[in-house]
């Protein structure tokens, strides 16, 4: 039986008031954060300072706190919509460009960068991902990718290009990206592959 317009309307003031209520209790929550971008861009660096302790320190639950709070930080200079990562102008991404290592350099905990490694007799070029990669409200290592420097070398991947989404290592206290990087290729290369790199394809 279908919805009398008494019925609709009170329905559509319940959809409000829970809308308002979302908003009023996001507002409370995240009133400590900056509004700005300028603002956010210093208040992030000093997130990614904590984030990377957090994970020297084998603390997940303290890192991953902090990843929802550049989440949530991103999400309040959206207006409190969602949609943080959906374009090069969304907050998540300005927030995660504007902090990066430098190029070439290997990024801290929690900083989004791109640089070379050796790793299982081989040469990658990385991509990591900071705060906003897929997953990184969840799994307590970013998710990175690479791609082989040299093609005509053996590589980890028969097409050049591999990534790593919720790859784990053994924590270990003090382990900087760059280290578990290595360790994620290297498992991969050892268990995956049985020791045995791989003839890049001619795409």
């Amino acid at each position: 039986m279908s919805k009398q317009p008494e019925q609709m309307g009170f329905d559509c003031l319940m959809q409000a008031a829970a809308a308002e209520n979302t908003a009023h209790a996001f507002a409370k929550e995240t009133a400590h954060l900056p509004e700005t971008m300028k603002e956010a861009i210093i208040f992030h660096r000093a997130q990614i300072e904590r984030h990377h302790a957090a994970m020297l320190a084998t603390d997940f639950n303290a890192a991953i706190a902090i990843r929802k709070e550049a989440h949530a930080l991103a999400k309040k200079l959206n207006s409190g919509k969602p949609g943080i990562i959906a374009g090069p102008d969304a907050p998540g991404c300005v927030l995660e460009r504007e902090t990066a290592a430098p190029a070439g350099a290997v990024p801290i905990w929690g900083q989004a960068g791109a640089f070379e490694i050796e790793a299982a007799s081989t040469t990658a070029l990385i991509e990591i991902s900071g705060m906003f990669g897929i997953g990184a409200t969840a799994m307590p290592y970013a998710g990175f990718s690479d791609r082989a420097k040299d093609k005509a070398a053996p590589f980890f991947s028969d097409t050049g290009y591999r990534s790593f989404l919720g790859a784990s290592v053994p924590p270990e206290q003090g382990m900087t990206p760059e280290g578990f990087v290595r360790r994620a290729i290297e498992s991969h290369v050892e268990t995956v592959l049985r020791g045995r790199l791989l003839a890049v394809r001619a795409l």
